[in-house]
């Protein structure tokens, strides 16, 4: 053989490695996201064991991908729960990604959940993720609600979707105002409170003072502002949220604007399904869960989700150290994966 065929074949045995190199390193990525596109924390010994929570999160301001894993690392450690966590990922990365709007890989897992946590914002989810939702809801399963929750999903680019009927502002017969509306009690109405410069003050409703959801819980005071919510003619008021003039606990109450519901419980039903139970906060940002007692407010809802006796003052301790990110559009951590959330 000559020289020059020998350097050509050298060429070319060195493109076809390095291509086969470069499909199995692709491949490798392609692979590594549907091998961790969400984190599970296994329950260990307490009253939620052999309960399984799913935590669906996604929304572009509130860091609802740093609240969820804090709150279900202390159910899973504290009290036996296993809990998964959901994101909404870049599907070429595997990264979070707070502002995809139509993908939270692991929805299947509802299948198999006692108690679904929603933490959404403007989502269009596909007919293939959605469905799990829309059957898990049907079964009548218990659904707790965070902040944007009311207004979870938005069909602005398919308005002819199969689920589009979950859309905040939707208008098809029977489902007027979606998802929030019709499982939560509302939908999104405005900022009550003044955006970004008043905080909520919580005052619990005397009414509803024998409720065990509100055992522990007493002081609330969170940076996030009070949401418009209508009167709640089918539910049960559980906290109020009085706007404070300032973005301090110790701000004072902003006496023009009156008291609106930030917590309640409510049955649901979808039509054809069975009747369910939802418990709803406009408050839970991020930031908002370093208060203790809206901590414990959240883990007793998830008790009473689930039919178990709530305890008189559950330990919410943080599991591992938590830094929330200040709330703001765009603020999420770039580069960070469902991995990363892993207790250590």
């Amino acid at each position: 053989m000559n020289k020059g065929k020998k350097i050509g074949m050298l060429f070319l045995l060195v493109v076809v490695c390095g291509f086969a190199g470069c499909s199995g390193a692709t491949a490798e990525r392609e692979r590594q996201p549907e091998a961790e596109q969400w984190v599970t924390y296994q329950g260990e010994e307490g009253p939620g064991k052999g309960k399984n929570i799913v935590f669906v999160s996604g929304d572009e301001e509130y860091r609802s991908e740093e609240a969820l894993p804090m709150l279900a690392q202390i159910l899973a450690k504290r009290f036996g729960f296993t809990c998964t966590v959901l994101f909404s990922i870049d599907s070429l990365t595997g990264e979070i990604d707070a502002n995809e709007q139509s993908n939270i890989p692991g929805l299947e897992k509802l299948e198999s959940a006692d108690l679904m946590v929603i933490f959404t914002r403007f989502r269009e989810l596909p007919p293939h993720q959605m469905r799990y939702i829309d059957a898990y809801l049907k079964a009548g399963k218990p659904v707790i609600g965070l902040r944007t929750s009311t207004h979870a999903f938005h069909y602005k680019k398919n308005p002819g979707d199969p689920y589009a009927k979950y859309d905040f502002q939707s208008s098809v017969p029977g489902w007027e105002q979606g998802f929030g509306k019709i499982v939560l009690g509302e939908t999104w109405v405005s900022h009550h409170g003044d955006h970004g410069k008043e905080g909520t003050r919580g005052v619990n409703n005397e009414t509803a003072a024998a409720n065990p959801i509100l055992n522990g819980v007493s002081d609330i005071w969170v940076p996030t502002d009070v949401y418009t919510v209508g009167p709640l003619e089918d539910a049960e008021v559980l906290i109020y949220g009085q706007s404070t003039s300032g973005m301090t606990a110790d701000a004072p109450i902003n006496e023009d604007k009156e008291a609106l519901p930030v917590a309640w419980t409510r049955n649901y039903v979808l039509e054809g399904g069975k009747s369910g139970k939802a418990f709803t906060t406009t408050m839970g940002a991020s930031i908002d869960l370093l208060n203790e007692d809206l901590r414990r407010l959240l883990i007793n809802a998830c008790f009473w989700a689930v039919d178990q006796p709530i305890p008189e003052k559950a330990d919410v301790a943080f599991i591992s150290p938590y830094q929330p990110t200040m709330f703001g559009f765009d603020s999420f951590k770039k580069g960070s994966f469902p991995a990363d959330y892993r207790l250590k």
